[in-house]
């Protein structure tokens, strides 16, 4: 039986039916969760997509933690459940206190998008299962495709 996997939708969110599309592709099935839910029933696991959530206008993801679906968020992660930020998803993470620690401005104040090494620290998530610990994956930033 394929996953569940929610990917929550916010008023700003750009990368939503990426998400959708890349959980299509991988085998599981996607659900579409909105901001205004009130549960994540049914899921196995909840993806928080990049964007502007909500315009960003006070800080990042500060607005998006205080959507209805967020408290189910928050309750299902502190039950075990996976839950994947990712760009302003992380964000919103941090903000509702999922991951510890707080963002900051980059020193540079600009945009930054480049490649990125990580080294795997545990196989033991939903997400770093099918890797080693210790081994190194890039993460690729964006292409834009020439016509």
């Amino acid at each position: 039986m394929s996953p569940k996997i929610g990917v929550v939708t916010f008023p700003g969110s750009l990368d939503d039916q990426d998400a959708l599309r890349a959980i299509r592709k991988c085998g599981g099935e996607p659900v579409s969760l909105w901001h205004g839910d009130d549960n994540v029933d049914g899921v196995d696991a909840v993806i928080l997509p990049g964007g502007f959530s909500y315009g960003d206008y006070l800080r990042c993801g500060a607005i998006s933690r205080f959507a209805p679906v967020m408290a189910e968020v928050i309750k299902a992660a502190e039950a075990g459940m996976p839950v994947l930020g990712i760009c302003n998803g992380f964000q919103i993470l941090c903000e509702a206190q999922l991951l510890p620690g707080a963002l900051i401005r980059n020193d540079v104040r600009v945009f930054v998008c480049k490649d990125q090494d990580l080294q795997v620290e545990s196989v033991d998530t939903t997400w770093t299962s099918e890797f080693t610990v210790g081994q190194t994956i890039t993460l690729v930033r964006r292409r834009r495709l020439r016509s």
